[in-house]
């Protein structure tokens, strides 16, 4: 048989716990500053501790995300950038990229200083990242030349959803079959 606890929860044990959760969570997922606090805002709504009110818990959250700020567990720069340059191997567009830290909850900032940093290293990087994604989907230059005039409006179409501008996706739509193995050879 389980004892039934009745002792109540102090605000000293809530934070414990809520560091704890907090731990357990950068651990596993490296999450960023408003992914972690509302990780823990939703475990703690449904614990509903009863003797603390959720200010308080907002209150608490809020302690237990600047002490991991000022121990460097996590930080919204580092974690921009990182997704950036992975989203970048993968072929996703500056927009694309932008649209995701938004909603991750980045700072517009550090927003702005990663989507400037990628145009400072390479000025062409939609170009570039519209290349690998014609050749992870076999679009555009990637089909045979009898197929590109039947699907070019369904390329452009798929080269638009994923954040890219018309005229780059225009530009990669009108690259040659042999110009194009020749960048693939270079990425």
């Amino acid at each position: 048989m389980i004892p039934i606890r009745n002792r109540k929860k102090t605000l000293k044990v809530t934070v414990d716990e809520m560091r704890n959760f907090a731990f357990a969570y950068v651990e596993k997922y490296a999450p960023s500053k408003q992914q972690l606090k509302t990780y823990l805002l939703k475990k703690y709504l449904k614990i509903s501790v009863s003797n603390v009110k959720k200010e308080d818990v907002k209150n608490l959250i809020d302690i237990v995300l600047s002490d991991l700020e000022k121990n460097k567990f996590i930080n919204d720069k580092f974690y921009s950038e990182s997704k950036a340059k992975s989203m970048i191997r993968r072929g996703n567009s500056i927009n694309k990229i932008r649209n995701y830290l938004i909603g991750k909850g980045i700072n517009n900032q550090f927003i702005k200083e990663t989507v400037d940093k990628i145009t400072n290293e390479n000025s062409d990087q939609d170009f570039f990242s519209a290349i690998k994604l014609c050749k992870k989907k076999r679009i555009g230059p990637a089909r045979t030349e009898d197929n590109r005039s039947l699907f070019y409006k369904k390329d452009i179409s798929l080269l638009a959803r994923n954040g890219f501008s018309f005229e780059t996706s225009k530009k990669v739509m009108d690259v040659e079959k042999n110009d194009y193995l020749k960048i693939i050879n270079l990425l």
